[in-house]
Order: structure tokens, then sequence, then C-alpha cells
């Protein structure tokens, strides 16, 4: 008898963004083919913060740090949300550094939920919040998210709490929509946590892209400081995405637990990298205002250039993803078109259905990456024009 994956295994699939990617490198070559699946820069990080990792290095920060993260990062991610917050953040008791926002949000679920517990998921979402629930042995109940200004049906949110839910997962600025949650939206899903007994897991990996509207916190809300488990990282801000350093924040009985899960999945994430996001934690906010503005130059770039071309297509509010329509294209299947996309073109989308629990209902979308070099941008859209016209 041949050994045999486990059921949890064999019920997901691999990450579809990244599949994307290695499809278009496999056919197209490095020099031909334009990503715009994968959420990473192709430019490189502030001088600054690689400085701070040279010296990290040559400092002897090579062996392990503490588990839960080196005091001097701990430290700098308190003050630096304490300040934002405007609320104490203990980095003793309340501060988890883990191997990157993915890492994160596994901890905290491991730590937080029990089998056959409900976690309240919002879709379309990012890939690994589904895989996450089913390793944690967790039932997703999904609430969908509608284009074009992705809003959410506040009976269909209400009807998926009940006894059985433990958590919610929020994402703002959201990935792949760019959605940034309302404070009225916020306030609602507080309420339910709170009427439920359950805790938010937020993920705000892109707290600092946002375009329109305002980034707000959950654990800032009236009655959630002690129920939220707030998850961010460096990797999106300091355009550092394979360094794999991220934090949680969570109250001290909370963090407890995710500090015995975190230990033993990772022990830890590298030293003399942790050291060096301590200091890009305190650059001044004149980095954060110049991040954005970049940001918003490449969001306005690639949504003017594909509504040129055929798609249809609204500004995000934040993050840095556009979802595109394709109907005028005359495909009805996403998976095809993002494939058609990379055999003719050489551009890597990701086909939206692998955003959904349904696949049908991303049929009609891709995803648009734009962390990009405004030359790697145009390079893209000009492939893009190569497409036949499309339908009016």
């Amino acid at each position: 008898m041949q050994p045999t994956l486990s059921r949890k295994a064999e019920s997901f699939t691999e990450s579809v963004i990244r599949e994307m990617t290695r499809h278009n490198l496999a056919l197209n070559g490095p020099e031909k083919a334009v990503n715009f699946a994968q959420g990473f820069p192709d430019f490189p990080p502030s001088p600054e913060i690689i400085e701070a990792a040279k010296h990290a290095l040559d400092d002897g920060f090579n062996q392990y740090a503490t588990t839960w993260g080196a005091p001097q990062l701990r430290q700098a991610i308190a003050a630096k949300q304490s300040r934002w917050w405007g609320q104490t953040v203990d980095p003793e008791t309340e501060v988890t550094v883990a191997c990157g926002a993915t890492e994160a949000m596994i901890a905290a679920m491991l730590a937080t939920l029990n089998p056959g517990d409900e976690v309240v998921i919002f879709e379309p979402f990012y890939e690994n919040y589904g895989p996450d629930c089913i390793l944690s042995g967790a039932v997703p109940r999904y609430v969908t998210l509608r284009a074009p200004e992705w809003t959410f049906d506040e009976r269909e949110l209400r009807q998926a709490f009940g006894s059985r839910t433990r958590a919610i997962v929020v994402n703002t600025p959201h990935n792949p929509t760019g959605k940034v949650f309302s404070r009225e939206e916020l306030t609602l899903i507080a309420a339910l946590c709170q009427e439920h007994g359950a805790i938010a897991i937020t993920d705000e990996i892109y707290e600092h892209l946002v375009y329109r509207g305002e980034h707000i916190s959950m654990a800032t809300l009236p009655g959630m400081e002690d129920r939220t488990i707030t998850i961010s990282g460096a990797s999106k801000t300091f355009s550092v995405t394979g360094w794999r350093v991220g934090w949680l924040i969570a109250p001290p009985g909370l963090t407890t637990g995710i500090r015995k899960v975190h230990d033993f999945l990772t022990v830890g994430a590298a030293h003399p990298l942790q050291v060096a996001v301590a200091t890009a934690l305190g650059f001044p906010d004149a980095f954060y205002d110049s991040l954005l503005e970049e940001y918003r130059e490449r969001r306005d770039a690639i949504t003017a250039g594909l509504a040129e071309i055929g798609f249809e297509v609204r500004a995000p509010a934040g993050a840095y993803y556009v979802m595109a329509g394709i109907g005028r294209f005359g495909f009805s299947d996403d998976v095809a078109f993002a494939r058609h996309l990379i055999e003719t073109v050489a551009v890597a989308t990701v086909p939206a259905s692998s955003f959904f629990h349904d696949p049908a209902l991303g049929r009609t979308q891709v995803r648009f990456s734009f962390p990009k070099r405004m030359e790697t941008l145009n390079r893209g859209l000009d492939a893009l024009r190569a497409l036949p016209a499309p339908s009016s």
C-alpha cells in the first residue's frame, strides 16, 4: 500500500498565487515574464534598513533571539503601536514576533481554536485563511463582500455568528479587493464579537497603505482591546517580503498561548533581520507619507492603464491590488483567462476564483498586484495592449 496524505493536506490546494508566478517564469523566462500575480516589490528597500541588517550581522546577532522576539524589536513594535493607537502596548506580555504575518495567522488560530469551532471569514479572502482553519480543525463560515464597493450584508454577517463562533478574521486594508473597512463596519463586528464571546483576529499588514478612508485597528474600539489579536509585519511597509518578520499584538492571556504555538512552529524569525526591523520602526512619519504617495502613483497608473485596455476596474481604497473584471474579453472562466495572459503576453495575474470558497463567485475577475517599478507597470500594460480589442 502506498503512503497517503492526511485528509487535512488533501483538502486544500497549493498557493494559486505562487503557481501563477512559477508558470509564467517557466513558460516565458525571467526577462520576459511580468509578475502582477505575487505581492512583492521588484525594487529595493530603503538603504537605511539594508545598512541596519548589515550592522546587525557584524554586531553578532547571529544566534537564536528570544523565542517570542528580540527585545529591541518587541520594544520598537510596542512603542510604535502605542503611539499610533493612543493606548499602551506592553512588549513583555502582549507582543510576539513570528516568521511573517503568514505564520502569525496560523499561530493565532492554533492557539485559540478548538476542533469544531467556527470562524467567520469575509470572501474574497487571502488564500491562507481557509487552509489555516482546516489545519486548526475549525469550520469557516463565509460572508461575501460584493463589488464594486466590496460591502457586506449586515443580516448575512449576523447569521454567520452563532453558538459555535469562536473568532472572526478581519483583513483591513483588504487583500485582494483593497477594501478599507469603515468605522461603522468595524463597530458592528466588534458588537457581534462581544455578544457571542468571540475574538477578532485582524490582519493589518497593509495598515500604512490607505488611499481613501482611514485605517482603524479593531483593538482600539471599545470593548475589543482584550479580545483582539492584531497581526502585522515588516514585509509590505518596508519592502522586505523575503525577510519574513511579522508580529502579533494580543492580550496577555492569549499571548501566552500564541507564544507556545509559535515556539513549536518555527522557534523564531531571523535574529539579525529582527534587529534591522527594529531600526526601521523608528523611521520618521515622513517615511510613511512618502511610501503612500509612491504607491498611490502606482495604483493610479495601473488602474488607468487597465481601464484603457478594457478591464472593468475601480481604484482600490487600500493595499496594493486591483480586482479587474474580464467580461469584455469574451472569457467566462478566470483560470482560463489568467493562463491565456501568461501564454500570449507573458503577464501573470491571479484568477479571482481562488479567493472564494465557491469558485463560481470569482469567475469574472482576476487580481493584479502593483508593488512594482513604474517601468515594470508600463511594460506589463504595454504587453496587455497586445490583447485583441475587447467587445464593448
